[in-house]
């Protein structure tokens, strides 16, 4: 006699402990901080600097020339504050985005479980890179290759040191969290080669340079390539960020100090 079919049992299998690999599903809902952070984002890369300018000129001098009124003695110190701050509005992009995206700062070398001794590196290295860095400019400028740049804010101000120093930490900021601690990791999750990653990086690097001259370009390239290559090694974003902060304030300083001089045949402009 056969046998009564037994009834079929559907097996649901256990749910896994294993978290998803990061960055392949989104983060979560868009809260409403999220919405607010993406739309001061989107507006401060577009037309809020506008928007902010316009106020600062408009308060620094009368409309009617036939009318007096309080002129805002102050308009040359907030350009200079308002385009530091505008101008670190993509380092404030990249971190919005590895925060949606669910992924770890240590990634792009941006965690600050080691600050300390990032900061005491990145010291070294700036110092380093700045007398390197000098040889490959002042060369450049003296075979007609390069154009001499200065490198401050407006002088004769209380404020020039203070918004050096302050440009000086903006520029670290942006280029090496963008080019270097963001840009890396991403064409190497996209599946570029280390090594090209860097090149990639360091081409970008000296391209945007090449405003000075060949010699702008070249020592920008190799600096990008030893800064692509300490990444690799360390995966430490911060260290790049001091060292690039401390070679723009001593460039800026040195002008500040030698200005009028000549060295040789190389004069430094007033």
């Amino acid at each position: 006699m056969a046998e009564p079919p037994r009834p079929i049992v559907e097996l649901t299998p256990p749910p896994s402990s294993e978290e998803p690999e990061e960055g392949t599903a989104p983060f979560g809902p868009a809260t409403r901080r999220d919405r607010i952070e993406e739309l001061v984002i989107v507006l401060s890369l577009t037309l809020l600097s506008s928007a902010v300018y316009a106020v600062i000129a408009l308060l620094s001098a009368p409309v009617n020339p036939g009318v007096i009124v309080a002129v805002f003695s102050n308009a040359d110190l907030a350009r200079q504050v308002v385009g530091i701050a505008f101008a670190l509005v993509p380092v404030w992009l990249v971190f919005y985005l590895i925060r949606r995206n669910g992924e770890r700062l240590e990634t792009f070398g941006l965690d600050t479980r080691t600050l300390r001794s990032d900061a005491g590196w990145g010291v070294l290295l700036g110092l380093g890179v700045s007398v390197f860095g000098l040889g490959i400019y002042l060369a450049a400028i003296a075979l007609n290759i390069n154009r001499f740049v200065v490198p401050v804010p407006p002088l004769g101000y209380w404020w020039t040191i203070p918004i050096l120093v302050l440009g000086s930490i903006q520029n670290g900021l942006l280029e090496e969290i963008v080019v270097v601690g963001f840009m890396i990791p991403r064409l190497e999750q996209v599946g570029m080669r280390a090594a090209f990653a860097v090149l990639t990086s360091a081409v970008l690097r000296g391209s945007y340079h090449l405003y000075q001259g060949w010699g702008g370009f070249t020592g920008n390239f190799l600096m990008g390539l030893l800064y692509g290559t300490i990444f690799l090694r360390w995966r430490r974003t911060w260290p790049l960020v001091i060292a690039h902060a401390t070679i723009d304030t001593l460039a800026g300083v040195a002008y500040i100090v030698f200005r009028g001089h000549c060295f040789g045949g190389l004069c430094i402009p007033r």
